[in-house]
């Protein structure tokens, strides 16, 4: 697919927004599929998110993905936001449509999903319990897309419990909050393991989580991607659990906004994946 007429926009917005692999990623795309444009990283602080938003469509961006702290603040800059991302609370993409108006959407769900099923062909989410840690906004994400997936119980765990009640009124389900003190007992039995929270991330302090309860033929999964073996997953590999870091859910949540932007969607190659690795 070729676009004669017009140089390619896209960006990420974000404050930082330096240290994203984002623009690595889109213009390693862009290239591939012989487009001619570019992906940049777009500082910009809360204050000037609306402006910043309403002038894409005359700057001739596509879109836009948004990142830390915009997901939540541009739900009400847009004017249409996607039942998804409506779900999530949250959204990570802007389309700029023909008629320059803006549509909020959220690919984290999907990244995610498709990221486990990347490592791990045979995955299924009714499996038996699940555990995830964290009431965030990527324990949101997550959380919608295991129980679109099928999910029958999700054991979540959050240090500020009144955080993981909330969620669990709000999705419902087979969501059910358990209290900080029991998040140990509650890997009795799980299938799969997520941490959601920041912890183990570079310049952060480990989880504290004691993997003894947990059976070793569990899927231990860490959304963080920087350092990509966290000590969570460490401590799971040595003791046989297989794992997953965040990196896949970075690279396959890109996918479908590289298609809404410029009508492809894009593959995560070996190469790709190789690349990205080299800067983590």
């Amino acid at each position: 697919m070729t676009h004669p007429d017009r140089f390619l926009l896209a960006g990420l917005m974000g404050f930082p927004v330096m240290h994203s692999r984002s623009p690595k990623l889109h213009n390693y795309w862009l290239a591939q599929h012989g487009l001619a444009g570019t992906y940049l990283p777009l500082a910009i602080k809360a204050d000037g998110l609306r402006a910043a938003l309403r002038a894409l469509p005359a700057l001739g961006f596509a879109g836009c993905n948004l990142t830390i702290p915009h997901k939540v603040a541009a739900l009400d800059m847009v004017d249409r936001v996607d039942p998804l991302a409506r779900r999530i609370g949250a959204m990570n993409c802007v389309v700029v449509a023909p008629d320059g108006s803006l549509e909020g959407q959220n690919h984290d769900a999907f990244g995610y999903i498709e990221s486990i099923r990347e490592a791990q062909p045979g995955w299924r989410a009714d499996a038996g319990p699940i555990v995830v840690i964290g009431a965030g906004g990527g324990a949101r994400a997550v959380l919608v897309s295991l129980v679109d997936q099928g999910a029958r119980e999700i054991r979540l765990v959050n240090r500020t419990p009144a955080r993981a009640q909330s969620l669990e009124r709000e999705l419902g389900g087979p969501i059910r909050a358990l209290a900080w003190k029991d998040r140990e007992a509650a890997l009795e039995d799980a299938v799969m393991l997520i941490n959601t929270t920041s912890q183990g991330m570079v310049g952060e302090r480990p989880l504290e989580l004691a993997l003894d309860a947990l059976p070793v033929t569990a899927l231990v999964s860490d959304i963080i991607y920087i350092p990509r073996e966290t000590p969570l997953l460490a401590a799971a590999r040595k003791r046989g659990n297989p794992t997953v870091n965040g990196l896949g859910m970075l690279l396959h949540q890109a996918r479908p906004a590289f298609r809404a932007w410029f009508g492809i969607m894009p593959e995560v190659t070996p190469e790709l994946r190789a690349m990205i690795e080299a800067t983590t």
